[in-house]
């Protein structure tokens, strides 16, 4: 994982806190239409991240095998 990598995660999450904050708004002021029109909103985005995060976490997965199964003799990854 990179900077720009961890970057983008914690862009990814402060968007998906402004749009819950807003959901948060809009239901305290009884405004349900909109509230659950900003509820899909902020659902795509925590999908989004949660996405991202997971591919994010395989990428580190993978790179993490590749270098143990490296450093073993014979290049083995039994």
């Amino acid at each position: 994982m990179d900077s720009s990598d961890s970057l983008m995660l914690d862009a990814k999450q402060a968007i998906l806190e402004e749009q819950h904050r807003r959901f948060q708004a809009l239901q305290k002021e009884g405004k349900w239409v909109e509230a659950m029109q900003q509820f899909q909103t902020t659902m795509r985005c925590a999908s989004d991240l949660l996405s991202d995060s997971l591919t994010l976490l395989e990428r580190v997965l993978e790179t993490h095998r590749q270098r143990s199964g490296s450093l073993r003799p014979g290049g083995s990854t039994d």
